[in-house]
């Protein structure tokens, strides 16, 4: 009686060729037919070790669809299935772009899934740091190199992707996990300075934007959010704003969309002039738009016109340019030096911690503390 083979040996036989060869079963297919695959060896007792290691594989791995997919094809399937579920239409729209421009054009994205490894994807990175931009008319005096920010929001885009092919036993473990990614690139702050806001003001009146940026000024909102505030979102009587959607322009429409974090979903209380100069607003449109800050048709106003009239604000004030976001930064500046705590100020400006708000006016706090200990100090040196 043949002695009956240990698990993980499969079938092994010796071709007449004169080398060992051991079939096992890989997995199975669509239908569910077992697939079978073989390994060869000079003598038995290899074949019986990689018989062993590959039917571990096989226990672990769904070799025969992980066949199947390019890494391209699987990033492409991630979207449509899972993708979709979750994310940001902005994201959505960026990580379209990424598999179409970068990663489809690229060796990488003609690489079977199975076959990835860690080292292709940081070669992958490399060569997107140095030459991964899109060059079109125009752009002929700008870096061909993708920016840190865009390399690092690629990776999370596979990495997420290859963390569902590990929990679908497509690949043993993500290839992404340890790769080394270019530092964030850090925008220096800028900030409206008092003695510039009466200007600024001035100016925004004549320009008929003054309830916008007043409004900004006094909230710290994020630019989506500004634009997507309804006024049935406001509590006249509370003084307070509800902040619950943004605005977006994804793919040339402009639309209202889910805020970024469930942090972002939050009620302000707001100064009892904004909430008087916000009721005169309503009072004198009687109706015209939902949208507190709409568009000249009454339909929500395009954030990158935002930008544009604020530049020409500044632009006739005879103030320096700074960006949108940057009059956020001003308000929270003004609030951390008139008193207002970091875990308050983060609940205002919807930041998903209060450390996170401490990293990012961490020199505000430092010269706060400075001045305060100066004060104590000379407290005590008086009384001496």
């Amino acid at each position: 009686m043949a002695k009956r083979r240990a698990n993980g040996e499969g079938s092994i036989r010796k071709r007449k060729d004169g080398r060992w060869e051991g079939r096992y079963t890989a997995g199975y297919d669509e239908n569910g037919k077992r697939v079978m695959k073989n390994v060869l060896g000079k003598t038995q007792a290899e074949v019986k070790t990689k018989l062993r290691e590959a039917s571990t594989r096989a226990e672990t791995v769904q070799t025969v669809l992980s066949d199947k997919y390019t890494l391209a094809q699987w990033l492409r399937h991630w979207l449509d299935e899972y993708g979709q579920v979750y994310l940001r239409p902005s994201s959505q729209v960026n990580y379209e772009g990424f598999l179409k421009n970068q990663i489809t054009s690229d060796s990488i994205g003609k690489m079977k899934l199975r076959k990835l490894t860690e080292h292709d994807l940081q070669l992958f990175y490399n060569r997107m740091s140095k030459s991964g931009r899109v060059q079109r008319k125009g752009t002929e005096n700008k870096p061909t190199g993708l920016a840190a920010k865009s390399i690092r929001n690629m990776h999370f885009f596979i990495s997420h992707a290859l963390a569902q092919a590990v929990k679908e036993k497509l690949i043993p473990e993500n290839p992404a996990r340890d790769c080394i990614l270019p530092r964030k690139e850090k925008t220096e702050m800028k900030t409206l300075p008092l003695d510039q806001l009466e200007a600024f003001f001035a100016e925004a009146k004549r320009t008929g934007v003054f309830e916008l940026y007043y409004t900004e000024l006094s909230t710290g909102l994020r630019r989506g959010e500004l634009l997507g505030i309804h006024w049935e979102d406001i509590d006249f009587n509370a003084g307070s704003i509800y902040i619950q959607r943004q605005i977006t322009r994804v793919g040339g429409e402009v639309k209202a969309s889910p805020l970024k974090t469930k942090n972002a979903y939050r009620q302000i209380i707001v100064a009892p002039e904004v909430i008087q100069m916000l009721r005169e607003k309503k009072e004198r449109e009687d109706g015209f738009s939902p949208y507190v800050f709409s568009s000249p048709t009454g339909g929500p106003m395009c954030p990158d016109s935002m930008l544009h009239m604020l530049h020409r604000v500044l632009k006739r004030a005879g103030l320096e340019m700074i960006r949108f976001h940057d009059l956020r930064h001003t308000f929270s500046v003004l609030a951390l030096q008139n008193g207002v705590d970091v875990k308050t100020l983060s609940g205002i400006l919807g930041h998903y911690s209060a450390g996170f708000t401490l990293d990012t006016y961490g020199h505000i706090t430092a010269a706060m503390k400075q001045d305060a200990a100066n004060k104590v100090g000379g407290f005590l040196a008086a009384a001496v």
